[in-house]
């Protein structure tokens, strides 16, 4: 299996960061300035508008017959994905590594880094009409939804990257470590089936995470592959787009998500290295040992002498005056033994 070294991805990754993208709060007026350094070298266009009229974007790149669709944002408070292709774009602007021209020599790449700025501009995860994209694949009701199809259809990818990013309560099961990349095949019906497409979403799976496990050893995971009948992931894996999904989560002391960046990063530039010197999609049962998601972790924990008075909290994200706040929220919950807290703050006993 084609595996990129990690020495290779670090030292790509320091030269071609995009650092004038930080932070979870990631707007279009971030980004637009940024299209125009990539036009000697990308096909850049407007493909459509938002809801509230802002400019949707796409690079496409390459020339080669496999075909390579990748998205963020569809969820616009999920903006890791988006500065990991940005980063990417670097990458294949100014880097002279045959790695990079090969690829495009097999593969034509289309980026859409924000699908839904109204949201990314809102911090929300819907947009502006309070849509879910990623539940509206069936009746597309969003403008958003529609084009996402639309240039699905048109450009007929073998392969699409769908971007999101995922909670801070996720972590590998059998481990006390977060999930700070968790991989999905998606079903393309209810009992799950492994269907040729499923398999070939695997293959490629296999390889981001036999990358990762180099650098991360046992904080990657495995997403919850149930059918969701009107998912975006699982109807173009039902149309016969072979979907893969990509979820940055958390890693230890990275609340802005840089180090999921970077391993995001890591997983994209991986999957299409892989997509671009394979020809036999067939290998997959490594992908059934990559460990399932579990739920174990709030972002504080109070411990109490007497566990019956312990106290969870987690971080809301929010937009408050034009600012970004992380504001902690206290959760019920009933018992935390079983559970880990990011940061635990251990009270003692008062008792002499």
């Amino acid at each position: 299996m084609n595996t990129l070294l990690i020495n290779f991805l670090e030292t790509i990754y320091a030269e071609q960061k995009e650092t004038s993208l930080q932070g979870k709060w990631i707007t279009f007026n971030d980004i637009k300035t940024l299209f125009s350094k990539y036009e000697s070298k990308f096909v850049i266009s407007q493909i459509g508008t938002s809801e509230e009229n802002r400019p949707i974007m796409q690079l496409k790149i390459g020339k080669g017959s496999k075909k390579i669709l990748l998205w963020s944002q569809m969820h616009g408070n999920e903006s890791t994905g988006t500065r990991a292709l940005f980063d990417l774009f670097n990458c294949i602007l100014n880097s002279s590594n045959d790695k990079f021209s090969g690829i495009l020599e097999e593969c034509t790449l289309v980026f859409i880094p924000m699908l839904n700025p109204d949201g990314a501009q809102a911090y929300t995860r819907v947009n502006a009409n309070n849509v879910d994209l990623n539940r509206d694949a069936v009746d597309r009701i969003a403008k958003e939804s529609i084009l996402l199809r639309s240039i699905l259809e048109n450009f007929n990818p073998q392969f699409c990257f769908n971007l999101h990013d995922q909670r801070t309560i996720f972590s590998v099961e059998g481990t006390k470590n977060p999930a700070t990349i968790s991989f999905l095949a998606p079903s393309e019906e209810i009992t799950r089936g492994l269907t040729k497409g499923r398999i070939e979403t695997m293959n490629v799976i296999v390889s981001m995470n036999k990358m990762l496990q180099n650098v991360i050893p046992n904080f990657v995971g495995r997403y919850t592959d149930e059918f969701y009948p009107t998912a975006t992931g699982d109807n173009f894996q039902k149309l016969g787009y072979n979907t893969v999904l990509i979820e940055s989560g958390h890693y230890p002391n990275d609340y802005d998500r840089e180090k999921s960046r970077k391993y995001t990063f890591f997983s994209i530039l991986q999957g299409i290295y892989h997509i671009a010197n394979t020809s036999n999609f067939d290998s997959y049962d490594e992908y059934f040992k990559i460990p399932n998601n579990d739920k174990i972790f709030f972002d504080i924990i109070h411990r109490y002498p007497d566990s019956k008075n312990d106290i969870a909290f987690q971080y809301e994200d929010k937009i408050i005056g034009g600012k970004f706040v992380s504001k902690l929220n206290k959760v019920d919950e009933n018992s935390l033994k079983s559970k880990s807290g990011h940061f635990e703050i251990v009270f003692e006993s008062n008792k002499t």
